[in-house]
This record gives structure tokens, C-alpha cells and sequence, in this order.
């Protein structure tokens, strides 16, 4: 697999991908942050984590978050365990107002093949620390700068790498992802293969 590959999958297989608190963060360090849990004590320790890096917002229900989420997002990250509006309908009522940002999962909830359908971008389970926490934001911040395609792909690993560590591996909706996983690798290997012949036939130009 050459460079090009490397940096466009690099972010999949990487469950580790945290920052160290202190380091330095990507160009878009002016990026909006929304933080969403029913528990005021660990927004505020998120807030802390990330508040010296981005712009943060900051909601403890499903109905608030709404309420202040737009396009000026750029991640949000949402608990799944709320009263009145569960984490997952949050989701699913930014992806219908077409809210274009990067959303991961941050819960205690253990993943089940439930997660195969839900149109997030990662899923972290609780606890996670500081270097996690801006980790996961940096990269979702990254993955913004690739095509559709590509974001699909790093959802669709997210969701089958969660479903391994939490040994959910034997159904046909963890198949299925599967399948689907392999079919948006190989169009994309198709699509970088293609990039780098255009760019050798233009050097011979």
C-alpha cells in the first residue's frame, strides 16, 4: 500500500489514535466542538479538556443540543444514555436537518449490532481521558477534509472495529458491514490508482 493509502486508511485501524494533552493540534484548531450529556459534571470536564483548543458548546439534553447545533459545527459528541431524547435520536434529527458535522458516539453503552444502522462517525466507550477525548476530535476534524466516500469507509471500520472489541461478531448485520467495508476499500484503491496514473501520464506531459 503506497503513501497516498496509508494517509486516507491510516486513521482506521488506529483505536489508539488519541493526541497528548499539550501537543499540537491540526490547521483547524478554530473548529466548533459540541459536547452533549444529561451528566453536567463530565460536560464540564470535557469542556476543560478542549475549551484551550476549540470553540465549545456545550448541551445536557437532547433537546438543548438541537437547539444549538448548526452548520457552524464541526464534531459533535454525543452521549447515547439521555433521558427524554436518547443519544441516537439526536443523531439521526442532525443528520436530517443535513447539519454536516463529524458525530461520535461518547457512551457507556456497550455496541451491539444496533450501532450497524446509525449514521455516526466513531464510537467511544466510556471512560475516556483527555488524550482520547482530543484524539478522537482531531481526527474527525481530519477525516472532514476527505470526499464522501471516504468518510464512509472510515464509519463503516469504526463500527466493525467497536463491534471487535466488544466481541459482537457473529451475526449477518456484522457480515454485512463487512461486505459493505471491502466494496468501499477496493472503489477507493480503484480511485487512488486511478489519481496516481493521471498524475504519472501528466508528468510525462
Amino acid at each position: 500500500m503506497d503513501s497516498t493509502r496509508r494517509l486516507v486508511y491510516g486513521f482506521t485501524y488506529n483505536r489508539s489514535d488519541a493526541t497528548r494533552p499539550g501537543s499540537p493540534v491540526s490547521d483547524d484548531s478554530n473548529a466548533t466542538v459540541l459536547l452533549v450529556d444529561d451528566e453536567e459534571a463530565l460536560v464540564s470536564m470535557y469542556e476543560a479538556y478542549l475549551a484551550d483548543r476549540y470553540e465549545v458548546r456545550t448541551a445536557t439534553s437532547g433537546a438543548e443540543a438541537l437547539s444549538i447545533a448548526d452548520d457552524t459545527v464541526d464534531v459533535a459528541l454525543l452521549d447515547r444514555r439521555m433521558p427524554e431524547m436518547r443519544g441516537e435520536e439526536v443523531l439521526r434529527e442532525l443528520r436530517a436537518a443535513e447539519i454536516g458535522c463529524r458525530v461520535a458516539m461518547l457512551t457507556a453503552v456497550q455496541p451491539t449490532v444496533d450501532i450497524v444502522d446509525m449514521p455516526f462517525d466513531d464510537y467511544r466507550v466510556k471512560p475516556v481521558n483527555e488524550a482520547e477525548l482530543v484524539g478522537v476530535v482531531e481526527v474527525l476534524i481530519e477525516r472532514a477534509a476527505y470526499g464522501e466516500r471516504s468518510q464512509e469507509f472510515f464509519a463503516l471500520a469504526s463500527k466493525k472495529a467497536a463491534l471487535e472489541v466488544a466481541g459482537e461478531t457473529s451475526s449477518d448485520a456484522y457480515e454485512t458491514l463487512c461486505t459493505e467495508l471491502d466494496e468501499v476499500r477496493v472503489e477507493l484503491d480503484r480511485q487512488l490508482d486511478a489519481v496516481g496514473a493521471e498524475a504519472a501520464f501528466s508528468d510525462l506531459a
